[in-house]
């Protein structure tokens, strides 16, 4: 197959991930500082261990940047098989931490195979989707299929527990459902059935249930099932237009829970205020902007759909992440993409950015 001679990478998506990497680490250490300190007696700690991550993700997203992406249409089933191996042996031998079991250890270090899976699905959608067109108008032959394995894979991160995330991953291979030419009306009996789902998962389990509960009043039960919410709205409220300083956050002293994780939004809107966390918001949306645009313009359809993939998969988490941080829907383990600490999903986040990049190089100027 001829391929058009390489561009330069999209700069504008390179310098937005970049600057969230670099506000990342900075809040990360602000947001950890005071935890580090009291747990680990190192004030330091949490920081050193994302900048080694980050240094890690860096070097993958370089490496991905320029490693030709339709090379990844021939390893896509290969790749998905071994995220979704990793999935099963997490629910057997996984870490268990907080009542789930989304981790797998290597020496000293642990990673979440939830994260891989992410980047295998789109990279297996896009290559499905992208073969079988003459198939997708057919519900059927063309979107059941697909369905069966997006359920499998949701299963499995179900599984352990983690509804947040299998609502992130189907989100994501919905939107490119939608990208690939599935109809409408197929579209829409697959959003029904995948609100059923979710009701039915917050139904039947009590403690997705009492967050639903605390989403609806947190202020209905304070200092239990809504304290974490309440803390993070008083966070983001205390921050005003221009915030409160940085390094100068309340509630990083052990008010707020998952501080430098699931909820480093709200210290960031604290300590920078309405500014600070509209610029973010800001950088998240000059990467759809460009992801979509390296969508459109990129000539041939694997790529098409596996730019739309990574571009839904970023943007949709943080829409999750901001929503929970904001009290706009139940509390749910989701963290800010390339800003909230953790190894695994900075360096996977990374390596899709990457993956975008090198799309880029081969997408039309107009």
């Amino acid at each position: 197959m001829h391929r058009p001679k390489r561009g330069k990478p999209d700069f504008i998506i390179f310098f937005a991930a970049v600057m969230l990497l670099v506000i990342g680490i900075v809040m990360v250490f602000s947001a950890s500082s005071v935890v580090a300190y009291m747990d680990k007696g190192d004030t330091f700690f949490y920081l050193k261990r994302q900048f080694l991550w980050a240094s890690i993700g860096v070097l993958a997203m370089i490496m991905a940047m320029n490693f030709e992406y339709y090379h990844l249409h021939r390893f896509a089933d290969l790749i998905f098989l071994l995220a979704l191996s990793l999935l099963v042996l997490v629910l057997f031998a996984g870490i268990s931490s907080h009542g789930s079991s989304r981790w797998l250890g290597v020496g000293p270090l642990s990673f979440q195979p939830s994260e891989a899976i992410k980047i295998a699905i789109v990279i297996f959608m896009a290559k499905s989707l992208s073969g079988n067109q003459d198939k997708i108008h057919s519900f059927f032959r063309g979107v059941i299929p697909h369905i069966a394995v997006l359920m499998l894979a949701c299963g499995l991160i179900v599984g352990q527990p983690d509804l947040g995330t299998a609502v992130a991953v189907a989100g994501t291979v919905y939107l490119m459902f939608a990208a690939s030419g599935v109809k409408f009306s197929h579209l829409a009996m697959l959003a029904m059935a995948g609100l059923g789902l979710i009701a039915t998962a917050i139904m039947i389990e009590p403690y997705r249930f009492k967050r639903f509960l605390a989403f609806l009043d947190p202020w209905a039960d304070p200092m239990e099932t809504g304290f974490q919410t309440i803390q993070s709205l008083l966070a983001l409220g205390s921050g005003g237009l221009f915030g409160m300083g940085l390094g100068q956050s309340r509630q990083k002293f052990f008010y707020l829970p998952e501080r430098h994780t699931d909820f480093i939004y709200a210290i960031l809107g604290e300590e920078l205020g309405f500014i600070g966390a509209s610029l973010v918001l800001l950088l998240f949306v000059l990467i759809l902007w460009r992801g979509f645009k390296v969508a459109l313009t990129v000539k041939d359809k694997f790529g098409s759909l596996l730019a739309v993939g990574i571009t839904c998969m970023i943007v949709l988490q943080m829409i999750i992440n901001v929503a929970v941080v904001t009290g706009s829907m139940p509390v749910t383990g989701i963290t800010l993409p390339l800003v909230s600490y953790g190894g695994s999903s900075l360096v996977f986040t990374l390596i899709g950015i990457g993956i975008l990049l090198n799309i880029s190089r081969y997408a039309a100027d107009k």
